[in-house]
């Protein structure tokens, strides 16, 4: 009797685009049935949409919320996730020397009450150095009334963070989530080759470092908006820091390369805000981390362990 012998049907790459958090998502998962890749890209979505309904500061009832009404009067206890969330936020607040911070000042978005201004602002008000965490009893405090804090510098790279864990506890083995331009990637493509950034995100393929190995790690992208800006004197203005007032001169863009979306995130503008060298220096003093900046005359600089050929 003959044995016949069928053959699995071959890996293809399956994509979907939503809006999600206020950006485009594409959300991309290696497989052989269109129906299951279906299926897990649903479950990538709901995640994001969870992450981003738990940050919100638009709901009243948010955890988040209850903070910043409570900044400056009492502790408020919060789960496991968020006090996590805000512990790492704050380690990367102190690794920065401040360039990342979650906090932020209550009069930049919201009326503290009638009779207060900007100008009656305290300093305190913007310093990560002032959000007290107790991890034994799992509480939050701000310390200085009107202080707030809000993750919009890395809520996208936690949120890709959870949905790639999703998708891989779901049988994803090889995926890509592209949140807005920062990718994450894992696994590898259906020809067996590893995920570049090119091949991740067809929109950065003339970028100077497309070719790059990206599989199993996440790369995020902060651009310098005003280097692309004409002026009438065609002279470029420089980004200015808004909390430390000095100017960021030369840089165009920064990337960072790391096992975590939400490190990646958090990682990028900072390193800009710092400058050239002192950028390098401090991504090269980090494990599993690398930097690729580029200035506005195109020159490309690397953090040590990146090798782009031109």
């Amino acid at each position: 009797m003959l044995a016949i012998k069928t053959l699995a049907p071959k890996s293809v790459i399956f994509r979907r685009t939503a809006k999600l958090m206020g950006d485009l998502f594409e959300i991309s998962v290696v497989g052989n049935n269109p129906g299951w890749a279906d299926d897990r890209i649903d479950d990538a979505i709901a995640e994001i949409n969870r992450v981003d309904k738990l940050l919100s500061t638009f709901s009243d009832d948010s955890t988040i919320n209850e903070i910043n009404r409570n900044a400056g009067v009492k502790a408020v206890k919060t789960d496991a996730e968020i006090f996590k969330l805000i512990d790492r936020s704050t380690q990367i607040s102190g690794l920065t020397y401040g360039a990342f911070d979650i906090t932020y000042c209550a009069a930049e978005k919201e009326p503290v009450d009638s009779a207060e201004s900007p100008a009656k602002n305290k300093p305190g008000q913007i310093n990560y150095q002032n959000v007290e965490l107790d991890a034994k009893a799992q509480t939050v405090f701000l310390k200085e009334k009107g202080m707030r804090i809000g993750f919009g510098a890395n809520c996208k790279g936690y949120a890709a963070d959870r949905a790639k864990y999703v998708l891989q506890m779901n049988g994803v083995s090889s995926g890509v989530i592209n949140a807005g331009g920062d990718l994450l990637a894992w696994g590898l493509q259906p020809d067996d080759e590893p995920w570049t950034v090119g091949s991740a995100d067809v929109s950065q393929k003339s970028q100077p470092f497309a070719g790059i190995n990206i599989s199993n790690m996440a790369v995020a992208t902060s651009v310098n908006a005003e280097t692309h800006t004409p002026s009438i004197s065609n002279k470029g203005t420089d980004l200015v820091n808004a909390k430390r007032g000095f100017p960021i001169s030369g840089i165009k863009s920064v990337t960072i390369i790391s096992p975590s979306a939400e490190l990646a995130d958090s990682m990028a503008t900072p390193v800009m805000s710092i400058g050239i060298n002192a950028g390098l220096y401090l991504i090269n003093q980090l494990n599993q981390m690398a930097c690729i900046i580029v200035d506005d005359r195109e020159r490309v600089y690397t953090s040590r362990d990146i090798s782009i050929i031109n």
